[in-house]
């Protein structure tokens, strides 16, 4: 099934940053909620400004519209205040998005151990992102950065430990 882009996706002010500070704030919200749920329905979780930017998503050609990179700056900004976006490095050109915090994905994860029978079991980071027992999982294919935080949210609530295995590491659900 294809993205549904909201209304203003096709509504050419939409890409310039409104001065009213009132507007403007709703502007940001609209923003803020599209990019999560893009992110979300693509399953995407650790990107580039550059490449974003030029994405279907801040760039709609139908209307031959783009958000300014100035602007694309302020909405990760927004979604920085809001704790659902921490940037990867100094410079802000990379970022991890959460469309879905740790702690949340750490309490599905937790569920599917739980659902399964899984607990005093052990599994490597792989399996868990990747496995066949993971598969139509919606945290199957999660970013392993991302799954390192859910586990540690887990290790936190004594739920789980992560331990290192030869050169890779693994979880163990209590």
């Amino acid at each position: 099934m294809g993205f549904e882009w909201p209304w203003q996706y096709n509504f050419p002010p939409f890409y310039t940053l409104q001065p009213n500070v009132d507007t403007r704030q709703k502007q940001l919200s609209a923003w803020s909620s599209l990019v999560l749920s893009y992110c979300r329905h693509n399953k995407l979780y650790a990107m580039n400004v550059m490449e974003i930017q030029e994405s279907p998503l801040f760039n709609n050609k139908k209307i031959q519209r783009k958000l300014s990179l100035e602007s694309v700056q302020v909405v990760l900004e927004e979604l920085r205040k809001k704790g659902n976006l921490e940037w990867l490095d100094k410079n802000k050109t990379r970022f991890l998005i959460m469309w879905r915090r740790p702690d949340e994905w750490g309490k599905v994860i937790y569920q599917w151990v739980s659902k399964n029978g899984m607990t005093n079991s052990v599994f490597t980071l792989y399996e868990l992102m990747n496995g066949d027992d993971t598969e139509g999982e919606e945290f199957h294919g999660l970013d392993e950065a991302m799954l390192l935080r859910s586990l540690e949210a887990l290790q936190m609530e004594h739920k789980a430990e992560i331990i290192t295995l030869n050169d890779s590491r693994g979880v163990k659900f209590f």
